[in-house]
């Protein structure tokens, strides 16, 4: 029986890993967050895949959390400690990550496209976070990395309003890497990860985590982690390699060392 996810890896070290609960439209239950986040962990362990893209299908990316079975939840029940994991974990995965979206990408499917590294989007995309319309806020960091990534300003009315908003808007606020034409949008994502899967992979996971650093703390520290980052990236084979390829003009063979 097929599970909850469905990973493959191609020979240009990229990881696909497509989310396969098409009856539910992709919401993402606790079971199938549970199969994201340990195929994910997988992938991450292993020196080969240097870029992981994570999709859904043609018609939807994820329709968000699983409303059925939040709403038996009792008003007085304790909080969930698990709630808040699954987001943990993705936050750890120390491989980038590209979001290949289309369709629609609403609530937790949002909050999961937004978690990711990158996003590409098919023309016809419609993200939102309706989460208000419900009763409730975002709960997976959508409104945290909303407000982060399009302004406060536009973060408070579409987490307020639960409104959606296109590919070209998203576009337009920087919200995704790039819209792809009609049927495009995993071919074009994965282009993109094969790029990123040709560089130093020590130096693009270093690289990862200085840009995060940019948007979690203050400048002053975000340039002494980008510092730090950078004196680790020197110390490595692959900058010896990659600065004496350029010099004798050949394509440097990185090892992630």
């Amino acid at each position: 029986m097929a599970g909850l996810v469905e990973v493959s890896v191609d020979d240009f070290r990229v990881a696909l890993l497509r989310l396969n609960r098409p009856e539910a439209r992709n919401a993402l239950s606790p079971e199938m967050r549970t199969e994201i986040a340990e195929s994910l962990e997988r992938l991450d362990a292993d020196p080969e895949v240097r870029c992981i893209v994570l999709a859904g299908h043609d018609e939807f990316f994820a329709a968000g959390a699983d409303i059925r079975a939040m709403a038996e939840r009792p008003v007085d029940a304790a909080p969930d400690p698990k709630g808040i994991e699954f987001w943990t974990r993705l936050t750890a995965i120390g491989t980038p990550t590209i979001a290949a979206v289309s369709g629609y990408a609403f609530g937790g499917g949002c909050e999961l496209a937004l978690a990711c590294d990158m996003i590409v989007c098919d023309e016809g995309t419609r993200f939102g976070q309706p989460e208000i319309t419900l009763g409730i806020i975002p709960g997976g960091g959508g409104s945290q990395r909303l407000a982060r990534t399009i302004g406060k300003q536009r973060a408070m009315e579409y987490v307020l309003t639960g409104r959606r908003w296109d590919a070209k808007t998203a576009e337009r606020w920087g919200l995704v890497n790039r819209v792809a034409g009609k049927g495009a949008w995993l071919t074009e994502a994965i282009e993109l990860a094969r790029i990123v899967a040709e560089r130093a992979p020590l130096a693009v996971r270093l690289g990862k985590r200085a840009v995060l650093a940019a948007q979690e703390t203050s400048l002053a520290e975000g340039l002494r982690e980008e510092r730090a980052l950078f004196e680790e990236a020197m110390a490595s084979e692959d900058r010896v390699e990659g600065m004496t390829a350029f010099l004798e003009k050949r394509e440097p063979r990185f090892q992630g060392r």
